[in-house]
């Protein structure tokens, strides 16, 4: 045995089966990973702005985006952040095929538009974000006047008031689970909410709670419609409701 093992070309022929035998059990071991970590199941909770599809991709990047042990290690301890309109998104491995990303959204309490551009702007009226694309959930606040607008600064209006007016208004949208597509501001401070072919007229911020509630009960009524709803001398009354058609 010992001459056998002095042989040169028998010693390099071990040392090379020895190798070949590490790498097969290498390649086993990866494959093996491979299969039983590959991610088949993805919920996506949170996301308002993106696509659960698009948050995927998002998270999911790179050769081994889609192997759970890769991405256990990658966010481990912490979530995803740079991503516009997103606070952070944190991934839980919940199997070895399947895992959950939790979307916090930024707060935004609503757009402008500007040179061709949604200004997304938080309670405080800070923009937070600017993009080419609306977002649904997000109204368009117009009546306010600005000549400039720069990211990360706060809207230049004379009234920095508005914002929690507008915050309300948002906040009472939410609550009713209302989307507006524009909320404009008159001058008087009166407010109107523009949905589809509907326009309603608020008026001022009396009542405004119980012109909400009505506004979610007849609103579906008027989904094949066209006109103005006035509700701005509500006060509990059907009376006081007044629709126009403009079909």
């Amino acid at each position: 045995m010992a001459k056998w093992m002095e042989n040169p070309f028998r010693r390099k022929l071990t040392g090379l089966l020895v190798v070949l035998l590490v790498l097969m059990i290498l390649l086993m071991i990866l494959l093996f990973i491979r299969q039983k970590y590959t991610v088949t199941t993805v919920y996506v909770n949170g996301n308002t702005h993106y696509t659960d599809e698009e948050i995927r991709d998002m998270v999911m990047s790179g050769r081994l985006g889609d192997n759970s042990l890769y991405l256990s290690f990658k966010y481990r301890n912490k979530g995803v952040d740079g991503i516009p309109f997103v606070e952070t998104m944190d991934v839980d491995i919940l199997t070895p095929d399947t895992i959950r990303i939790t979307v916090y959204e930024k707060a935004l309490a609503g757009c402008v538009v500007f040179l061709d551009r949604y200004m997304y702007f938080d309670k405080d009226g800070i923009v937070v974000e600017s993009s080419s694309v609306a977002t649904p959930s997000v109204p368009v606040i117009t009546g306010l006047s600005f000549d400039h607008v720069i990211l990360h600064e706060p809207l230049p209006v004379s009234d920095e008031g508005i914002f929690k007016e507008i915050l309300d208004i948002t906040n009472l949208l939410t609550k009713y689970e209302l989307q507006a597509d524009t909320v404009f501001f008159e001058e008087d401070g009166s407010v109107d909410l523009i949905f589809g072919n509907i326009r309603v007229f608020m008026g001022s911020k009396e009542n405004i709670d119980e012109k909400f509630m009505k506004l979610d009960s007849i609103l579906p009524k008027l989904s094949d419609k066209k006109g103005d709803l006035m509700l701005k001398d509500y006060t509990g009354t059907e009376e006081t409701v007044i629709f126009v058609s403009r079909d």
